[in-house]
């Protein structure tokens, strides 16, 4: 009963996403978590005094102490669904829903890619792309105020690529996990404790996982940590993306050729992700990123398909629906197969 009413959770929380994403009006998690890091960064800082080991080690405390509480915080609001009383169990329900809906990111992520699409102005009117260059510099990192309108396009397919699964299969997937734990025992950690955990783990990364000055030591921990948790989730969407966007008898060479191409990515996981979408929708990515005051270059991905078009990262946003509403499905055959 406790595995079904924590899915049930789930799945709501996918349509609370999908409905109202982010409200600005409303303190996000990863706000909190943010301004924790950057206390905690502060704190470490001013102690390791620019010794490798010990930043290595205040990054490692660093994660332990915000992963940890994280989880702990969704654990100790997954005791209230425990309670039979209704005021209690609806209080916690509620807050449970909330929890996990403010780990996944379908709709933000969509909204903040369709912006970029908005400010892009007309193909005849190419001089003026400031709009969509400041719509853009807010979903990635590399530097945007030289991108042509292609740049634009490629970063923006990138992007909404890359971070469905971070923003949203690799949360939506631990909270399966944890939903599935609660079969076991509902002492364990569950679907709330597991993805405020993952996303600790990625708001880590995201903050300190550059590899340059302090945190290139500092970060090391939260990076490998977060790399870790996105390794199984990419891999699924990697074999499941094909059976929503093409015949089901092009998974194998799909998945083969998104791995031959993102294997070529330092990441272990955005290259691939970046490249199963670049299969999958006939689109190629990838090429050379000015980072501040640096360039990478970045591998070819499905470099035998054409650059990115509107439609085509339009196609990139709508893919990842399906395979939010096919994983949902696939999740609600398990809980009803496996006995609770």
């Amino acid at each position: 009963m406790v595995c079904e009413t924590t899915f049930f959770a789930v799945i709501l929380a996918a349509v609370v996403d999908q409905c109202i994403g982010d409200p600005r009006w409303c303190l996000h998690p990863v706000v909190v978590m943010g301004w924790c890091i950057s206390r905690l960064r502060s704190i470490a800082e001013a102690l390791a005094q620019n010794k490798p080991w010990r930043l290595r080690f205040a990054g490692a405390v660093i994660t332990l102490l915000l992963v940890g509480s994280s989880c702990g915080l969704g654990w100790c609001i997954e005791r209230l669904v425990m309670f039979r009383e209704p005021p209690l169990f609806w209080t916690g329900f509620t807050l449970l829903v909330f929890g996990l809906a403010s780990c996944l990111a379908a709709r933000s992520l969509r909204e903040s890619v369709l912006s970029v699409l908005v400010a892009l102005p007309s193909a005849q009117d190419d001089a003026n792309l400031s709009r969509a260059r400041n719509q853009l510099s807010w979903i990635v990192g590399r530097d945007v105020t030289r991108l042509d309108r292609q740049q634009i396009l490629r970063a923006a397919a990138e992007s909404a690529s890359e971070n469905a699964v971070d923003g949203l299969f690799a949360p939506l997937f631990w909270m399966v996990v944890g939903s599935l734990l609660w079969q076991w025992s509902d002492l364990l950690p569950g679907p709330l404790a597991l993805a405020w955990g993952f996303k600790a783990a990625s708001t880590l990364d995201s903050m300190l996982g550059y590899r340059r000055d302090q945190l290139l030591w500092l970060g090391t921990a939260g990076a490998r940590l977060d790399d870790l948790l996105t390794w199984l989730p990419c891999r699924l969407v990697m074999v499941s993306l094909p059976l929503v966007s093409c015949p089901i008898w092009t998974m194998p060479a799909l998945v083969a050729a998104a791995e031959r191409d993102g294997a070529m990515d330092p990441s272990p996981n955005a290259g691939r992700s970046e490249a199963i979408y670049a299969h999958c929708a006939g689109v190629s990515l990838g090429g050379l990123n000015r980072y501040s005051d640096h360039w990478v270059a970045k591998p070819q991905l499905a470099s035998h398909h054409p650059p990115a078009t509107a439609e085509s990262v339009r196609l990139i946003l709508n893919l990842t629906g399906r395979l939010e509403l096919f994983w949902l499905m696939m999740a609600a055959l398990m809980m009803k197969w496996l006995p609770c």
